[in-house]
């Protein structure tokens, strides 16, 4: 229960919020750009833009954007706080990839040259997007869930951006709806995987470390989903295990990449 002299959250029109209608217009503005420099080496490769990790990132963070900008579009609940989070991260692995990952244009392995590479990468980047998204949302939601906590017991609070935003219910029910899309496009994700292993290499699943995370990961985000649709894990439990799975998402990324070597290593590494 709210403390005796707590405040009320103050009440904000983010509509005539000049701030945050200048931070979406120039992120529609960087990811026009984006959308651009990921066509370009596409045509300069002749190719879908994602055969190595240079590439991979530049399109995945673009589909991150994407993602982001479509939600606010379509959701009911105005979501650019969200902001901050989303192009914060896109920008540390726009820069990352591009210090340490870039390569020169090269041609596609043949095992690289099939449609299950179109269907099959892109289909995991947009899960990738999604799986952000929920990510974001759940930070949010600890951080709304530890001020909710100070506010119910406090006899005064000082007002803070959280106040304006919604409560950490509405906000895990948000990142619990976007994680379910990301999870089913994960699955997709691994059924094509498997089809495309059969097509390159005779066989549908063979323990290379890459085909074996992809599995974690989707381990991880089915347990979510179980935990709190019948298990009643619900506030920091499940937004925790949100967390957990995006970061085997970013480990897959990165340190599978970079220090595993198996089938699924990528060209100019």
């Amino acid at each position: 229960r709210r403390g005796a002299g707590a405040p009320a959250a103050p009440s904000v029109d983010y509509g005539r919020s000049p701030s945050l209608r200048v931070a979406v217009a120039m992120t529609v503005i960087a990811w026009a750009l984006h959308l651009a420099a990921t066509v370009l080496r596409g045509v300069a490769a002749s190719r879908v833009p994602w055969a190595n990790m240079y590439e991979f990132a530049l399109t995945g963070t673009l589909v991150i954007t994407t993602v982001f900008l479509a939600v606010l579009l379509i959701a009911k609940t105005d979501l650019r706080f969200l902001g901050t989070f989303v192009t914060g991260l896109v920008l540390v692995l726009l820069g990352v990839a591009t210090v340490n990952f870039y390569v020169s244009v090269v041609p596609l392995p043949p095992a690289l040259q099939s449609v299950w590479l179109v269907i099959h990468v892109f289909v995991a980047t947009s899960a990738v997007g999604f799986f952000a998204l929920g990510f974001a949302l759940s930070v949010v939601q600890l951080m709304q869930s530890r001020r909710e906590a100070i506010v119910a017991t406090a006899d005064s609070v000082k007002k803070s951006f959280l106040a304006t935003l919604p409560d950490s219910t509405a906000l895990e029910n948000l990142a619990y709806r976007v994680n379910i899309v990301g999870f089913i496009l994960w699955t997709f994700t691994l059924m094509a995987g498997a089809i495309w292993a059969e097509k390159a290499w005779g066989r549908y699943w063979g323990w290379d470390t890459k085909e074996v995370w992809t599995f974690i990961i989707w381990v991880v985000y089915a347990g979510y989903i179980h935990a709190r649709a019948t298990r009643g894990w619900r506030g920091s439990r499940s937004a925790w295990l949100a967390i957990i799975g995006f970061s085997a998402v970013l480990f897959n990324f990165t340190v599978v990449n970079l220090f595993f070597k198996g089938l699924h290593a990528y060209s100019g590494l």
